[in-house]
């Protein structure tokens, strides 16, 4: 397509030279925007990525894909029941009766609102957020009067294993002068971390036998927690147990309850991809600029190249592959630096909060420990090409004007 001649001039007006020095800086600040758009684009979209993978493992690996409300009042009956009828279902890998409720936890140090969960054991070591995240404690002690709490308000509390904790709650015993909240001493068996600083600042864990005793439920339970097969059908299993549990209890999955959480990062992922595409576009008008700016420093060149027989559409091949060279080369190192840059996020981190001495990832406000990324090839094959037709565009105008160039004109006054 491009002949030896060709490529050898389009590779010459690329090089700085005194008389065209303001012309290549041009085009290496076109190269340097092309190559940090397409950077950054890859790396703003892996770690959006990432935080929605995160996120949703987080969250399914503490809560079910769907669960089972109480239609009416604040606990649901016949658990038993309803549970063995969720369990009939093809779909589901098991059930998780669960019994919560808000109270205040108190220690010798500190005081904290939380929220405490009470299941059984098998269901506890079932997860693996909870039950596979700390070493050295034995689960089978997880019973009667032993809780477990997340290890960030462990910390805030000042807890360690085997630490007595006092839980206060508000809906305590009615007497003659008025309701009396419930108090009881509890033993911290030990803490759990599941990377997810939401759970593991505001959530306890006690036996669903005790939990029931400390609200006061009977035999009523809060909510069933269902854990389906990998790729499930969640409404196809609703609509089948809606059937069958009746009209005293609702079902709902994860994407329903988290639906505004998940929407914004959707949205929000969105608006970025929008916001950091104009860097390249921008790129592009410098690119434009850039060459058009070259064809008027080479008018002279390109009339003598005419007069000496070159046609119109090799003039313009020339000037279209000097854009395409910036475009190509600016998008492929843009593409290496994104994934280097991708693969080593966690160390850059490091480096810069050690560098700054401020730490630039807070859990508190992620919720995440670390930060994820995770790159989609699809997405990154999209930014690439996105790239490249950009800037192929940008180099169709300059070029087209080159060719367009009268020799007759542009040697008159030489």
């Amino acid at each position: 397509m491009f002949s030896k001649t060709e490529r050898m001039l389009a590779f010459r007006y690329l090089k700085s030279r005194k008389r065209t020095g303001f012309v290549s800086v041009i085009a290496g600040f076109s190269f340097l925007g092309i190559m940090l758009g397409v950077a950054t684009l890859i790396i703003v979209m892996s770690v959006m990525n990432g935080f929605k993978e995160e996120l949703l493992t987080r969250v399914l690996g503490i809560n079910g894909q769907l669960g089972v409300y109480p239609s009416f009042g604040p606990y649901l009956e016949n658990g038993d029941e309803k549970k063995k009828i969720m369990q009939e279902i093809k779909e589901v890998a098991h059930v998780v009766p669960v019994v919560d409720g808000q109270v205040m936890v108190s220690s010798e140090a500190a005081s904290a609102g939380v929220m405490v969960r009470g299941m059984t054991k098998e269901d506890f070591m079932k997860r693996p957020l909870l039950g596979g995240s700390y070493k050295g404690i034995d689960l089978e002690e997880f019973m009667d009067s032993q809780v477990v709490l997340g290890y960030r308000l462990a910390r805030r509390l000042g807890l360690r294993p085997g630490d007595s904790v006092s839980l206060v709650s508000p809906k305590g015993n009615i007497t003659a002068f008025g309701t009396i909240p419930k108090m009881k001493a509890y033993t911290v068996l030990g803490v759990f971390d599941s990377g997810m600083s939401e759970y593991d600042a505001n959530f306890l864990f006690m036996p669903l036998d005790e939990a029931k005793k400390f609200f006061v439920t009977g035999d009523k339970i809060s909510h069933l927690e269902v854990f389906t097969n990998k790729g499930a059908d969640y409404e196809k299993i609703a609509s089948e147990a809606f059937s069958s549990i009746g009209r005293d209890a609702q079902i709902q999955d994860w994407r329903y309850t988290n639906q505004a959480f998940f929407n914004a990062i959707e949205v929000e992922r969105n608006v970025m991809f929008l916001i950091l595409t104009l860097i390249i576009i921008v790129a592009a008008f410098n690119m434009i600029s850039g060459l058009i700016m070259l064809v008027q420093d080479k008018t002279k060149d390109i009339a003598v190249l005419r007069t000496m027989g070159m046609s119109r559409g090799a003039v313009q091949r020339i000037f279209l592959m000097s854009g395409l060279t910036i475009g190509v080369v600016g998008t492929f190192a843009g593409f290496a630096l994104g994934m280097l840059f991708c693969e080593n996020i966690d160390a850059i981190k490091e480096f810069l909060e050690g560098l700054s001495g401020k730490e630039l990832f807070s859990a508190e406000i992620y919720f995440l420990s670390k930060l994820p990324a995770k790159v989609e090839m699809g997405e990154v094959t999209m930014v690439v090409v996105m790239s490249l037709v950009l800037s192929l565009l940008s180099t169709i105008y300059p070029s087209y004007k080159a060719s367009k160039t009268d020799p007759v004109e542009a040697l008159r006054y030489e």
